[in-house]
């Protein structure tokens, strides 16, 4: 990455009073604003839509009483957080941002025209953000006459809660912009996680099996949608099954990902999408949002019936079996991040841990487990299916061959 001396002029505001612009106030940007204000920024967020601002100004205020009734801040403290976010509905508003994070539609077209846009009334060292999480980062940056400043900002659902942000500095990056985006991601009190401007970054790419290999069991008739779901969280320790997460996360959303990460990818098996999932998707059964996925809710979102599976012997080596197929694609899929140089060892652990609650992170796993038993249990499915989605990493292999462990 190029240093660019115009941006090395340290902006005049110490990160306590940095003005922080957020573009789209939907969940995703709200979550952002609410985080950034309780750290001492002052924040504008911005929408074109007033009513969605109302909204967004409604739902912090809940959130906030709600922390006040479970003794977490007290009034003082949520005025305060209140008092440093202003609501805009014109993007000229923000020029006086040192930092920008748009959190919009998933369109590139849009994004580019915002941020060509934006960059007409902000100053020189304002760092552009995107919390894109499936469009690259580099073609965001070419909309900008100072593609430098550009940089992914990736938070997790919900902000003030998920300890994982993603940064991905784009290829026109400074070295500057991504140092300051670090140190300033930190000082909110997140996990940072670098990751390469790759399809999917860390977590939407190493995720993929945990959905894509349940969805497989379930097509083959091994088992059922509860039964993969109890296996995981019995042996493993997930706190979701996947089949729950689907629905969690809606699978109208879930199953765009997976079909941006596949065709990103140029169509590697590796992430090929499950029919089951498609239809799912197309009948309207998103899961918890819409009533019905894989499982029933009531109209609180509540699950109706249980997910308990009745469990003698057969149950339990058949659970095991489903655990072991599974991590060991996830291990896999980790490895070859880390052989691709997506990120550091820690950070696609800390990214596994932080970003979507996983009980380890998956190298540590790998250590944990064996290296060479992950690469028995991947031949074998390999020589089972001979289909390339489970070929093994060559990083598991190497190490395996030197001795060597992750950790």
């Amino acid at each position: 990455m190029i240093c660019h001396p115009e941006l090395v002029s340290e902006s005049h505001h110490n990160d306590k009073t940095m003005n922080v612009g957020i573009i789209g106030s939907g969940t995703m940007g709200s979550g952002i604003a609410q985080v950034a204000s309780t750290a001492g920024c002052q924040v504008k967020l911005y929408d074109t839509n007033q009513a969605a601002l109302n909204k967004a100004k409604a739902a912090l205020d809940k959130i906030l009483n709600r922390l006040i009734e479970k003794g977490r801040i007290d009034a003082d403290e949520k005025n305060r957080i209140q008092s440093n976010i202003s609501y805009v509905d014109s993007l000229k508003d923000l020029s006086d941002s040192n930092l920008t994070i748009e959190a919009i539609i998933e369109n590139l077209d849009v994004k580019k025209k915002v941020f060509s846009d934006l960059e007409s009334y902000v100053a020189d060292d304002c760092i552009i953000a995107s919390n894109t999480s499936s469009l690259s980062v580099a073609s965001i940056a070419a909309s900008l006459q100072k593609p430098e400043r550009c940089i992914g900002i990736h938070f997790f659902n919900p902000a003030p809660l998920m300890k994982l942000v993603e940064v991905i500095p784009a290829i026109q990056t400074s070295e500057y912009v991504l140092q300051k985006s670090i140190d300033t991601i930190s000082n909110w009190k997140k996990v940072v996680a670098v990751a390469k401007d790759t399809p999917g970054f860390i977590v939407n790419r190493v995720a993929r099996p945990f959905y894509g290999e349940a969805l497989r069991i379930y097509e083959e008739g091994i088992a059922d949608f509860a039964t993969i779901d109890w296996s995981l969280k019995t042996i493993g320790g997930f706190r979701m099954g996947p089949f729950e997460l689907m629905d969690f996360i809606g699978n109208d959303v879930n199953y765009t990902v997976t079909e941006t990460v596949f065709t990103a990818f140029y169509f590697d098996p590796r992430y090929k999408p499950a029919f089951t999932q498609k239809r799912f998707s197309e009948a309207g059964y998103l899961g918890r949002k819409s009533g019905r996925g894989y499982y029933q809710y009531d109209e609180n979102g509540k699950l109706v019936g249980s997910l308990d599976v009745t469990t003698s012997a057969v149950e339990r080596s058949l659970a095991e079996s489903i655990f072991n197929r599974v991590i060991v694609m996830l291990i896999n899929e980790a490895a070859d991040a880390l052989f691709l140089n997506i990120a550091s060892a820690e950070d696609i652990d800390n990214a596994m841990t932080k970003g979507v609650n996983y009980p380890k992170g998956l190298l540590a796993w790998a250590d944990e487990i064996g290296i060479n038993k992950c690469i028995i249990a991947l031949d074998k499915l390999y020589d089972e299916y001979h289909e390339d989605r489970y070929r093994c990493s060559p990083l598991l292999r190497k190490m395996n061959k030197e001795q060597k462990t992750f950790f």
